[in-house]
């Protein structure tokens, strides 16, 4: 998990350069618009990897728990994708455009929003050997990933949707990405 620690901070701080001189408090409202355009181009394809990874889950979890767990991901993130898409034809008057940046499915999977290091790869989990336990070591950074989209959503965006967005995200997984982390503790750590 050190690994998946080092990617996170290299995330964030490369998130945070790129993304710093946009997030200010300052910004005039078409800067604010961008921001949550941005965001769910983002984060559409970010909620589609987790339900990949979910669908994977169901069947090849050891675990009730995990398969309980990929579930409620599943329907969560459906239906946020279906509100983002929503809102998203609403207030810029077309359909989300496809960003997809996959990198073949035997090379891994880059998110398809293309962000740097948030990798997921697909290959090693359908073929983990312990499958619940590469689940949790390659959630827990997604998680983590979409925590960090959502703090930032919520710190620039004007629209109370989005804000309440972000709230949901931060809030369904922090607790999800506290859960595996008990779940890994339990089963592999001891």
């Amino acid at each position: 998990m050190n690994k998946n620690i080092f990617i996170s901070g290299v995330i964030g701080l490369v998130l945070g350069v790129i993304l710093a001189p946009v997030f200010t408090p300052i910004m005039p409202w078409g800067a604010r618009t961008q921001i949550d355009s941005h965001f769910i181009e983002q984060m559409i394809p970010h909620h589609e990897d987790a339900i990949i990874m979910a669908s994977l889950a169901l069947e090849n979890a050891e675990h009730q728990e995990i398969k309980t767990l990929a579930g409620d991901i599943i329907s969560s993130q459906s239906e946020e994708i279906d509100q983002m898409e929503e809102w998203y034809k609403s207030w810029f008057g077309i359909d989300v455009p496809s960003l997809s940046f996959s990198m073949g499915h035997d090379m891994g999977m880059m998110t398809h929003g293309g962000m740097m290091g948030d990798e997921t790869d697909i290959s090693a989990l359908e073929n983990a050997e312990l499958f619940d336990k590469e689940f949790i070591e390659q959630m827990i950074p997604h998680h983590q990933m979409a925590v960090m989209m959502a703090q930032m959503l919520s710190y620039s965006t004007s629209r109370q949707e989005m804000k309440q967005l972000a709230e949901n995200i931060v809030t369904a997984q922090t607790k999800e990405i506290n859960q595996m982390r008990e779940w890994y503790n339990v089963w592999y750590e001891n």
